[in-house]
């Protein structure tokens, strides 16, 4: 079922999703080599109740999976998402992404974003400008009349188009009322009816953009997922309200 929010429902989303974007800047200040992802979860944690919010990832759990330890998901180089903060420092070279949602007042907001650790190689640096670039278009494309497919298939385009591959095991989707809402906002084109975008939705955009293979899988610990070819990974994401004129990317 595909939530359309109400005044009062979007300006609790708003709250919840400049939460997250305070927690991306803060991330963005602290790494560095040599601070590790549990540092980091830390750190946004104690923002988050700091505003009032909860870590909506801490203690989520899916079908087959213990709960979800960590306020953030640090996923380094080949881990594409739902990488597990832990005490192992940052290396040069290294890109993170950062993957973070906040409940406040029974909204959520989700958004996240790839780092570079200090220097990073040439083809890091265009697999990060490519997704970030991708995600926007993909934003720009969330207009009333639209369907979720022309998000989908621009998304796609521009991807392979600068020789990268879609993430196919893992879509955006809808968020407000909950963290994950219908209807799933896939990056890749998918056959069948694609629902028709209307004022009021509000949605998340992540292109999960790998350097090799589509292909993952997930790792034994039940939550991270990694390219199967071990080739880097990228990761951007905003919310974004659907209004009457352009899209409103409510996580910025």
């Amino acid at each position: 079922m595909i939530f359309i929010k109400n005044a009062q429902e979007i300006d609790g989303i708003r709250k919840s999703c400049q939460i997250v974007a305070e927690v991306l800047k803060l991330m963005s200040s602290l790494i560095k080599p040599g601070i590790t992802t549990k540092m980091l979860d830390e750190a946004a944690e104690d923002l988050i109740r700091s505003r009032g919010g909860f870590p909506a990832f801490k203690g989520y759990s899916q079908a087959g999976s213990f709960n979800f330890p960590a306020s953030i998901c640090a996923s380094i180089d080949n881990a594409v998402v739902h990488g597990i903060p832990n005490d192992e420092p940052l290396k040069e070279g290294q890109i993170i992404s950062i993957d973070v949602g906040v409940q406040l007042n029974g909204y959520y907001g989700d958004a996240a974003r790839t780092f570079p650790v200090g220097r990073v190689s040439e083809l890091k640096k265009k697999l990060m400008k490519v997704t970030e670039e991708a995600l926007y278009k993909g934003i720009g494309k969330a207009k009333i009349g639209n369907r979720v497919s022309d998000i989908s298939k621009v998304i796609q385009t521009y991807v392979e188009s600068n020789g990268f591959s879609i993430v196919k095991e893992l879509t955006g989707h809808g968020v407000g009322r909950y963290l994950h809402e219908d209807p799933s906002i896939p990056n890749y084109v998918v056959g069948g009816p694609s629902p028709r975008l209307k004022e009021g939705m509000t949605i998340a955009i992540e292109p999960m953009v790998n350097a090799g293979t589509y292909r993952v899988r997930t790792l034994r610990d039940g939550w991270t997922i990694v390219t199967e070819d071990g080739q880097p990974s990228a990761h951007f994401e905003h919310t974004i309200l659907i209004t009457n004129n352009e899209p409103e990317i409510l996580t910025a």
